[in-house]
């Protein structure tokens, strides 16, 4: 059965490609959850302003990726922690204070999740990488100094 999209589906199409898919598919998945509709010449119409829309928009995703990797290239958060002997950090630094740390001196707000870093529980410098968007990634240094 062709099935015209109206969102995007994950390894099937974006919004206004017609995909041929199994007829139960359409029917019990991709037409209940308003993914899809059958491809009259109406919706054809009406869907191919959307998906010049949505490669728009996709296209300003990645040039807003690519500045803000530019931006982040090199650059060193600096955090303070109580330490005990052998300078071990009584809390470690976490993906999530580097989320904030570059939500705050930057204005963008990054999901922590998207923050890969091995447990910082030690002083001294560390490496985090963010992942922006799709294969876009920009690697920061993480210092972690004692509290004075």
């Amino acid at each position: 059965m062709k099935v015209l999209l109206t969102r995007e589906v994950a390894g099937l199409g974006i919004p206004g490609d017609v995909v041929e898919v199994k007829d139960g598919y359409a029917r019990n998945y991709l037409l209940p959850r308003k993914l899809g509709v059958v491809p009259t010449p109406h919706e054809l119409a009406r869907f191919g302003d959307l998906r010049s829309r949505y490669q728009a928009e996709l296209a300003d995703r990645h040039a807003q990726a690519h500045a803000l990797a530019e931006k982040l290239a090199g650059v060193e958060l600096l955090f303070t922690r109580r330490v005990h002997d052998e300078d071990k950090l009584y809390a470690s630094v976490r993906p999530q204070d580097v989320a904030k740390e570059i939500a705050d001196r930057f204005g963008v707000k990054i999901d922590p999740d998207r923050v890969r870093m091995e447990p910082v529980d030690t002083l001294g410098e560390h490496q985090a990488e963010i992942l922006l968007y799709e294969g876009i990634t920009a690697a920061v240094k993480v210092i972690v100094s004692p509290a004075a």
